[in-house]
């Protein structure tokens, strides 16, 4: 008997009304950035005194109260459009007195908005045509739209390095304003530092209200309020809210003016409690600097909602969160924290293992941190048993005690997540683990080492898996060669002995790689019901994406298909499209590690 389409088509239909421009979001999704601050924080912020001084601006009417926060995530962003300050002319200053914020670069030194983002280590940038000739309100809905982060470690990885390169700008949109969209997601997906480095490729002069919106939730996601102060004047001005007025008030006293930066905290605070935790935390971050003298104790009971700047600002004072709060906020903010510096290692530890099943952190990162957990004996008993095994899994003499603790590493994990985290943690320690049947655990040996993609080492195993075994099935798509054409049996005979999930994802790894016969392939789809032959505007879209080469296009709509907190609702005809297309566009190692890690986590 068939079983019923509704769950299997939910993320392809999902795909197709987004790409259609129908305004209904996801279950979850947001179009846009939620305040920083709790609902009323960002009215405009009113002035205290009954006679404003002649350099104040009138006050704007009161915004509507803001719905209540769900995410931490920023303010929606103005219109998009060139900023009411962006051609202001700098206002003439004596020579003795340079205001360095107005200083301007020479022509040499400027960015360009015709292309903007931002190259790193691990990051090979994507080509500059990598979306094609699409228009950017295309690309702007389906960026606004994708409720991140997406259930692929690979996908992600890709997808960040898709948003972060330097792109064209497309058609019909401003620079300043698609760097934003662009940060905006990545954001969403936990990724600070490449939000951040995006945001900072786009000239200050140049800044839209959606680009400064979307610095200051970048500051906040990297713990760091002083990135704010290049543009905290232009931001104030152009988004006259009560957040912005209390950046001022923290770069005023970062920057050793205490005098200056108390009047500002009082504008800013007018109309709110003592207790207020958001004026709190801004005003612990204003007596950091120098000559600060304010000694601000912070209580997070009777708190909510974490919010970004609730984290941001007491991340960068060292505050330490509650676990309970984190609860109130998406994955992402467990990422950001994965990812801050001034958290110390063992608290950051359970963080970063979530955020290496997302793609935000690395075997290494992950391996380095348990390091430094190990040699200097901090963190509970759990998290130092975590690191003492890890050490002997790189460490010990002999093969069989290096596969005990990597087993007792895997036995620990209780979830799907944690359970994929710790075959990512072992990744390169399993690789150092000599492909030998008397061993045990070579299934586990070959999923750990291709979680973090090591391919090379895992084809060792070819000989030594079980044939027709989960192992079998991983190595048959890891191969770079694929020599040989698999079975319509060989995959019903493993979905029979696997389970019916596993079953259908390796159908669709396979085929969407060419690894099959289409007459085997049609077979074993009707065997175990994929629909690999269906069509609809997501599956067009991506597969055209896929002929013409535009990368970047594939990869964003790859996403699209898998815009789910896991892989439950990541359909077997949607990997098929994506793993196909992204072969066709000449991502196929890629397509190999997507296709693996959809059997490993089914």
């Amino acid at each position: 008997m068939k079983t019923s389409p509704s769950k299997r088509t939910r993320a392809a239909t999902l795909a197709a009304v987004l790409l259609a421009g129908v305004a209904v979001p996801a279950q979850g999704q947001q179009d846009r950035p939620e305040s920083l601050l709790p609902p009323g924080f960002d009215e405009p912020v009113p002035t205290p005194a009954p006679a404003p001084s002649p350099s104040s601006a009138p006050a704007a009417p009161s915004a509507p109260r803001a719905p209540e926060i769900v995410q931490p995530l920023p303010a929606e962003p103005a219109a998009s459009g060139e900023s009411p300050i962006a051609n202001v002319a700098a206002a003439e200053v004596e020579a003795a007195d340079i205001d360095w914020s107005r200083y301007e670069l020479p022509d040499f030194a400027r960015h360009s908005l015709a292309r903007i983002g931002a190259t790193a280590a691990g990051n090979e940038a994507f080509p500059a045509n990598a979306f094609g000739e699409a228009s950017g309100k295309y690309l702007q809905t389906l960026m606004r739209r994708l409720d991140a982060p997406v259930a692929s470690r690979w996908a992600s990885i890709l997808l960040r390095r898709a948003l972060m390169s330097p792109i064209d700008t497309p058609a019909g949109v401003n620079g300043a304003d698609f760097a934003a969209e662009r940060a905006w997601v990545l954001l969403r997906m936990g990724e600070a530092v490449a939000a951040r480095s995006v945001v900072e490729d786009v000239d200050t002069d140049n800044y839209t209200a959606s680009l400064y919106e979307i610095a200051m939730q970048a500051a906040m996601a990297n713990g760091d309020p002083a990135a704010l102060c290049p543009v905290v004047d232009k931001g104030a001005a152009a988004i006259p809210q009560r957040g912005w007025a209390l950046a001022r008030a923290m770069c005023a006293g970062l920057a050793g003016k205490p005098t200056e930066a108390g009047q500002l905290l009082r504008q800013a605070r007018w109309g709110t409690s003592q207790g207020d935790i958001d004026s709190l935390l801004a005003e612990k971050v204003l007596g950091t600097g120098a000559q600060g003298r304010r000694a601000v104790t912070i209580e997070w009971a009777g708190v909510p909602q974490l919010t970004a700047w609730r984290w941001g600002l007491a991340t960068a004072t060292r505050v330490e969160v509650p676990a309970w709060l984190y609860r109130s906020a998406g994955p992402n903010v467990r990422y950001w924290q994965a990812l801050a510096p001034n958290i110390d290692a063992a608290q950051r530890a359970p963080a970063a293992e979530l955020a290496a099943t997302a793609g935000v952190f690395s075997n290494a990162g992950l391996v380095d941190l348990y390091s430094e957990i190990e040699q200097g004996g901090d963190g509970a008993e759990e998290i130092a048993g975590v690191a003492r095994n890890l050490r002997v899994a790189y460490t010990a003499t002999s093969a069989n005690a290096r596969v005990k603790a990597l087993r007792a590493l895997w036995d620990e994990a209780e979830t799907p997540r944690t359970r994929y985290a710790r075959l990512i943690l072992t990744a390169r320690a399993a690789a150092w683990v000599p492909a030998d049947a008397k061993l045990g655990e070579a299934d586990r040996l070959v999923a750990s080492m291709l979680s973090a993609g090591l391919d090379g080492a895992a084809m060792e195993w070819r000989s030594v898996v079980t044939p027709g075994g989960e192992g079998w099935a991983l190595l048959t798509l890891a191969d770079p060669v694929g020599v040989g054409a698999v079975s319509a049996g060989d995959v019903e005979g493993f979905a029979n002995t696997a389970s019916r999930r596993k079953g259908q994802m390796l159908l669709a790894g396979l085929a969407g790689l060419g690894r099959m016969r289409p007459g085997d392939a049609q077979s074993a789809a009707a065997e175990l019901d994929v629909a690999i032959g269906g069509s609809n505007a997501w599956t067009r879209a991506i597969d055209e994406a896929g002929q013409r080469g535009d990368t970047g296009m594939v990869v964003l709509l790859a996403a699209v298909g898998m815009q789910s907190p896991n892989w439950d609702w990541v359909t077997p005809e949607a990997l098929f499209h994506i793993v196909a297309s992204l072969r066709a566009a000449g991502m196929v190692n890629y397509a190999r590690m997507i296709a693996v890690e959809a059997v490993t986590r089914a």
